[in-house]
């Protein structure tokens, strides 16, 4: 077993992410077991699970109305990976003191649609989420302007509580420390999809809700865990209120598109230049 968080929980073969203190006061193991096991083929499919069409895993459904304590994993890597890449862009982890767990909440414009339906199918398949498909809402934004946008969350999770305590320090998101034993490609490709875009011959990734500091550490990261080289640049909001963004360099591109590109959907990569 390897130690991810202070909490106690635990990579269980590099495949499952287990409470490892709810695994001891849990009266019946053999059922846990039962459980921890159940997704191992559909995970292992993993050219499956991230083609436009998630694998059919129905072994679970009866699970879906559990209580969100009683909900206490194994969650795989793969999806481990979406929530990091998500919570890099777009996503939210709240913490919901009624059911004692998290969720965690996707959202992206209506102009994105195809992206955020796929993802919802592949966490809805994987019974992490409701599998009825999401529909687009209106939003009345700046200046009168109707803004389309697609969201959808996560069931509430006792074992998904670390993942919110490492991301949010009184009530704001901030890189964890240690998120370089998360960033993988999967996470990597999320991310991009979220919140990249085709800048010149380079890649932007818009990280203004984060501090220097933040973008910094996800610089050294990219360059420590894919060889990618970036920058951090300002974002121009001004010295009252400073945002950054990082900018991948042009050196990087074809490395960057190498690592991504069997991650991305279809309707996203044009934020590769394809």
């Amino acid at each position: 077993y390897h130690k991810l968080a202070p909490n106690a929980y635990f990579l269980f073969h590099n495949m499952f992410y287990i409470n490892y203190e709810e695994w001891l006061v849990t009266t019946n193991h053999e059922l846990y077991m039962s459980l921890t096991f159940s997704n191992l083929t559909g995970i292992l499919i993993s050219n499956n699970l991230l083609s436009e069409n998630a694998s059919e895993l129905n072994e679970t459904k009866n699970l879906i109305r559990m209580r969100a304590d009683s909900r206490i994993g194994p969650h795989n890597k793969n999806v481990i990976s979406i929530i990091f890449g998500s919570l890099l862009g777009d996503g939210y982890a709240e913490y919901r003191s009624k059911g004692k767990g998290t969720r965690i909440r996707f959202y992206q414009e209506g102009s994105h649609l195809s992206y955020l339906l796929w993802l919802h199918q592949i966490l809805a398949e994987l019974d992490y989420c409701n599998p009825t498909t999401p529909k687009i809402q209106t939003r009345l934004g700046k200046k009168g302007v109707i803004r389309k946008i697609i969201r959808f969350n996560t069931w509430t999770y006792s074992s998904l509580n670390w993942i919110q305590e490492l991301w949010y320090v009184n009530g704001k998101k901030s890189v964890p420390s240690n998120i370089g034993e998360y960033l993988d490609p999967l996470a990597l490709a999320i991310w991009i999809m979220d919140d990249g875009s085709k800048i010149g011959s380079g890649l932007k990734l818009s990280t203004n809700s984060f501090s220097y500091s933040d973008c910094l550490l996800l610089v050294k990261v990219l360059y420590d865990n894919f060889n990618i080289k970036a920058s951090v640049q300002s974002a121009g909001a001004g010295p009252l209120n400073p945002q950054y963004h990082i900018y991948i360099w042009k050196d990087s591109m074809p490395l960057l598109l190498k690592i991504v590109e069997p991650y991305v959907h279809s309707s996203m990569k044009y934020k590769l230049g394809k």
